[in-house]
């Protein structure tokens, strides 16, 4: 080796450049490159970036948990749940390992270390309980006699029926079961309460998967409830055991409940008994239609604003109370003591209100508030939300993907993250002013809060329900002051004085409020463009609202204007996403058509509710549905509907069948070959083959329901977002 190829190494890590280095013996000039951007002044640079935007990791912990369930959902197969906690599980350890001597990105690494090991544990969780209770459908229709235990009784007198939860076991393999059934209100009788054995002859159905791409999934709901049926009662019920011992807090549900609609007629009543029992079975449909378009269904459902002004009342009450106590305000700390009453006041309601999941996260929310209150600590923080929101969804993980859990938390994340802006600080602060300048700021505040959570709620509603009330933020301006400051108080006092036989004057303008809270619903949801119907979203549009929604609401200062990035992006998307042409139900009997004009066309004219909804609701149409037979462009016999569709430069032909009844084979194989698509709710021999899609019970018993977009000659399934969880029918045949 030549002497000028030997290197001379700098000492102590110089970082000097060749004209620099100093020649010794006959060593060459040292060589040296251009120094790279080190790792570790980038993540500095990051850490420092963190520190100055304030950012909180508690939240985005929070975060990562639901993530990690929302991931075992979207993934469809077991190995790739395991491959994902197990890529959580090597990141975390890398981060340990990588910096382990670095004491200036420790922040990092823990930040690093902690979201990966959350989201590990968030798919963990949902794993597990979809293994625990996960209960397995019955495999077919069936018509059977059984004895059962009666768990629940949910009476729903406006849908003229009792609903029963029922433990029984299958009478072929003898495991137990829990299905539910509906009873009709004659049918009804003394003695068919909680814990009583009874024998029954009942049609049973196994739950039902979603009815079209991005509809409501029943089976799944199911799943997560141990329903392995669901059913309606055939004949009388024969109580072979009286219950032993009544559930004495279902029995108070019920008998308040009563109680409240014999002091109150008509819907006022109804509503007075579900704010002051949770019971909402006596709603009419009209008046549940009108709350919800008007953007008032919430407070019907006991939640968030029901327990915080059970508790706020509770909480100053005994402030006030216990203030005209000496004794006890010189030697107690009374904001203690009355976060210790309001406390039994909001876990009693809970209680007395079935303890549903919503409810049960809004009392737990405001528990914290209390604590933090007692503690002389800020009551609403983005922290206390991330810790209610961790512990409903360790209790019950699979919330995650239902609307209350989105909605609640998504419209309390917008109320702190929009009263913890500097802004909003200063507009609100004390000031001398009179009455009526500050009675005016709150009301603009109200306003503006309004309109804030109607934004944070927009997409979740589309999503679930593809529709929105438009005008929702102007009917809470009056509907929530007027719900917690006069209907809910009125009712509590009303029923004080009924135990004096004092309360009549009382219900008199209690429900004088509710009649007005109703008429608003009905007024709000009767204006033209009162709600909006949106076609179906998709998981990738609703998680980038999702995405863009939580980095406003966690960060703090400019930096969450980045948000609106995505969300401008999925807006975007959503907006000139096609609508699908065509909708097949999952057993190929309802099928609906749209862009011929602004009506949605319909294979069968459906005594269901259900269905036509669901075609309406995915299809973003509204108004009433035109049967094919009646469109002078499809030609339909008693047994096929044909009917020609032109989408850009390509006309489709689309064949559907309207009964089981027997066709010639040669008959039916030259119309599928004429056909581009055909869809029938039969099995259709091999010879009928069409241009380009057979949806027939073959296809649709593997891929549910269809969203046909001709446009793109491409269609999306119910199949696509199942996989192998447990509730999809396909992965038991």
């Amino acid at each position: 080796m030549a002497a000028d190829d030997v290197l001379v190494p700098l000492e102590n890590g110089a970082d000097e450049t060749p004209e620099k280095a100093v020649e010794t013996g006959n060593a060459a000039v040292q060589r040296t490159w251009p120094k790279a951007p080190q790792m570790s002044s980038i993540l500095g640079q990051i850490n420092r970036f963190l520190g100055e935007a304030g950012f909180d990791k508690g939240p985005w912990l929070t975060v990562a948990f639901g993530a990690g369930i929302a991931a075992w959902f979207a993934l469809g197969h077991a190995w790739q749940w395991a491959a994902l906690i197990g890529v959580c599980s090597l990141a975390a350890l890398g981060a340990v390992a990588a910096w382990r001597d670095a004491t200036d990105r420790v922040e990092i690494q823990r930040s690093v270390v902690a979201i990966a090991v959350m989201f590990a544990l968030g798919c963990t969780a949902i794993w597990v309980r979809s293994e625990m209770i996960g209960a397995e459908a019955i495999a077919r229709p069936e018509v059977t006699v059984f004895e059962a235990r009666i768990l629940e009784r949910d009476e729903q007198p406006a849908q003229d029926r009792v609903r029963l939860v029922l433990a029984s076991r299958d009478p072929e393999t003898g495991r137990a079961r829990k299905v539910r059934v509906n009873l009709p209100i004659a049918k009804d009788q003394g003695g068919l309460s909680e814990g009583a054995l009874i024998r029954l002859r009942a049609r049973l159905m196994p739950p039902a998967p979603a009815m079209l791409p991005g509809g409501y999934d029943f089976a799944r709901s199911a799943w997560f409830q141990g329903f392995a049926a669901t059913g309606s009662v055939l004949g009388d019920i024969e109580i072979v055991e009286a219950a032993r011992s009544s559930d004495r807090l279902a029995a108070t549900q019920r008998a308040l409940a009563a109680h409240v609609r014999s002091r109150l007629d008509g819907s006022a009543g109804s509503i007075a008994a579900a704010l002051a029992s949770g019971d909402r079975g006596a709603i009419s449909d009209a008046d549940e239609e009108a709350m919800r378009d008007a953007g008032l269904t919430h407070l019907l459902s006991i939640s968030g604003l029901h327990v915080s002004a059970v508790i706020a009342a509770a909480y100053l009450l005994a402030i006030k109370l216990l203030a005209l106590w000496q004794w006890l305000a010189l030697r107690v700390r009374l904001p203690l003591v009355a976060a210790c009453v309001a406390a039994l006041a909001g876990i009693g309601y809970t209680l007395l209100t079935g303890a549903e999941v919503p409810t049960v996260r809004s009392c737990v929310g405001a528990m914290l508030v209390l604590i933090a209150l007692a503690l002389g600590r800020e009551a609403l923080s983005l922290r206390m939300v991330a810790v209610a929101a961790l512990f409903v969804l360790v209790l019950w993980p699979e919330s995650l993907i239902g609307p209350s859990f989105q909605m609640s938390f998504a419209a309390v994340l917008a109320i702190v993250a929009l009263h913890n802006t500097a802004r909003v600080k200063a507009f609100l602060a004390p000031r001398e002013e009179s009455w009526l300048a500050r009675s005016g700021r709150r009301a603009a505040m109200l306003l503006a809060t309004g309109f804030v959570i109607e934004l944070a709620l927009m997409p979740i509603v589309l999503f679930h329900f593809h529709r929105a009330g438009v005008y929702g933020a102007f009917a809470n301006v009056i509907g929530i002051p007027l719900t917690t400051f006069a209907s809910m108080p009125l009712i509590a006092l009303a029923l004080l004085l009924d135990i004096f036989g004092l309360g009549a004057p009382v219900w008199w303008l209690a429900g004088k409020s509710l009649d007005l809270l109703i008429g608003i619903a009905h007024f709000t949801a009767d204006q033209p463009g009162a709600v909006k119907l949106m076609p179906e979203m998709g998981w990738g549009i609703f998680a980038l609202f999702l995405a863009g929604g939580l980095w406003i609401g966690l960060w703090r200062g400019r930096v969450r204007l980045f948000g609106f990035l995505p969300a401008g992006i999925a807006t975007l998307i959503f907006l000139f996403r096609p609508v699908p042409d065509i909708l097949v139900s999952g057993d190929g009997r309802h099928v609906g058509i749209a862009g011929e004009g602004d009506q949605l066309l319909v294979l069968r004219e459906s005594r269901s509710d259900y269905a036509r909804d669901n075609l309406l609701e995915l299809a973003g149409m509204d108004g009433v549905p035109v049967p094919l037979a009646e469109w002078p462009e499809a030609d339909c016999s008693r047994d096929f509907c044909v009917i020609p569709l032109v989408r850009g430069e390509r006309s489709w032909r689309i064949l559907m069948a309207r009964s089981n009844n027997r066709v010639e084979a040669r008959a039916l194989a030259a119309a599928c070959d004429q056909a581009d698509i055909v869809i029938a709710d039969r099995y259709l021999p091999r010879s009928c083959k069409p241009k380009w899609l057979k949806a027939d019970r073959n296809l649709l018993d593997t891929t549910g329901g269809l969203a046909i977009d001709l446009g793109n000659e491409s269609f999306d399934s119910v199949a696509d977002s199942q996989g192998e969880h447990g509730w999809w029918r396909a992965n038991r045949r």
